[in-house]
């Protein structure tokens, strides 16, 4: 297994491709969308949950946990998420193929479920951040990473700022003069301080450093400190992630109460999305020029409001909208563009597999 890591790590790049060419490929897998594609979906799923196992691998590399201040997690959630995220499109074929359609939701409901248990968990375990790509991506160093990265923009190799930054920053802000000055002073002060220390005693010191444990532990903020810091915001922030969470078994389950028919569970679970954003703008844009740290986003954060955002789009490719609107359109697109030879050809493909797709509640969910 070391060996397969290494590998995997020191060919990420040729990993990456062979892994999207293969994926790629199962969408010509014959008998896919049919009635009985349990064989086609099952080798989709495998591929999946190895894409996964490779992604965790690659994330997990020794040369990526350089920040000593970070905790890792003993569990690994965003593996579990994805394997479970893969293994759900499986478990919906297999139970409609077994089941008939209107069971298959029980079992549906049950994936959903532990999907929330181990979101919640690791909501819960991560300090209440923000959930990114549903927990798929950790929510650990992209804050730390994105300052460094800017600072390390304006240096050179050896450390000093290059000209080009000089010339554009000189006299340009102020503080740069502080902040050279600042840290002048404290290597002066480390230097002074290791003059001044013993050889014996800086001995000593050093024993104690290499016997002291090398990861230092993180203080997450718990429930209880979120509410009492950040009051209102902080509480809105907790409610929108939650609800964030939650929907995609809210929706199911109306839909094995109501049918995937009805218009219940679309507007409802439309109202959750739409409050969730909604209390996550006001959260992040209503405290200018307050200094709260839960409104300071990191850009990997940013990213994530901008593609729950694009989940809306979802809702055109659930039913019953898309029964009653969006399969018209293109069924129409489809017949107005069937004259043009080559054109006309790649439409027809797509609108069979975009028809196909939607069939399926897991690649519309959004989950």
């Amino acid at each position: 297994m070391e060996a397969y890591k290494r590998w995997v790590r020191q060919n990420k790049d040729f990993v990456h491709s062979l892994e999207s060419l293969a994926n790629g490929l199962t969408w010509l897998l014959p008998e896919r969308f049919s009635e009985s594609e349990i064989g086609p979906e099952a080798v989709t799923t495998v591929l999946g949950i190895v894409t996964a196992i490779n992604e965790h691998i690659i994330d997990t590399a020794p040369d990526q946990d350089r920040q000593g201040s970070v905790e890792p997690y003993s569990f690994p959630y965003p593996l579990c998420l994805s394997a479970l995220k893969d293994l759900e499109t499986l478990v919906e074929v297999v139970a409609q193929h077994y089941y008939g359609d209107d069971n298959k939701w029980n079992f549906l409901a049950v994936t959903e479920a532990t999907k929330v248990l181990v979101r919640l968990s690791l909501f819960r375990k991560s300090g209440y951040k923000m959930l990114l790509h549903g927990g798929e991506t950790s929510n650990d160093k992209e804050q730390l990473d994105s300052s460094t990265s800017q600072y390390r923009a304006g240096l050179e190799p050896d450390g000093h700022h290059s000209s080009g930054y000089l010339s554009s920053n000189l006299g340009a802000n102020s503080m740069n003069a502080e902040r050279r000055a600042l840290s002048a002073l404290s290597r002066f002060g480390e230097k002074a301080k290791s003059v001044s220390n013993p050889a014996w005693l800086r001995r000593v010191q050093h024993h104690q450093a290499i016997t002291k444990p090398t990861t230092s532990r993180v203080d997450r903020p718990t429930l209880s400190t979120i509410l009492s810091e950040k009051g209102l915001r902080g509480a809105l922030f907790l409610i929108g992630e939650v609800l964030f969470i939650s929907r995609p078994l809210i929706y199911v389950l109306l839909i094995r109460k109501y049918g995937n028919r009805s218009w219940t569970p679309w507007f409802v679970s439309l109202a959750i999305d739409c409050i969730g954003n909604s209390i996550l703008s006001l959260v992040t844009t209503s405290a200018a020029g307050v200094k709260n740290q839960m409104c300071d986003l990191s850009p990997l954060e940013k990213d994530e409001v901008k593609r729950r955002k694009l989940l809306f789009v979802l809702y055109l490719m659930r039913d019953p909208f898309f029964t009653k609107y969006t399969r018209q359109r293109l069924e129409s697109t489809e017949k107005v563009l069937e004259p043009i030879p080559v054109i006309g050809f790649l439409t027809a493909k797509l609108v069979e597999l975009v028809i196909g797709a939607q069939t399926r509640y897991t690649y519309m969910s959004g989950s």
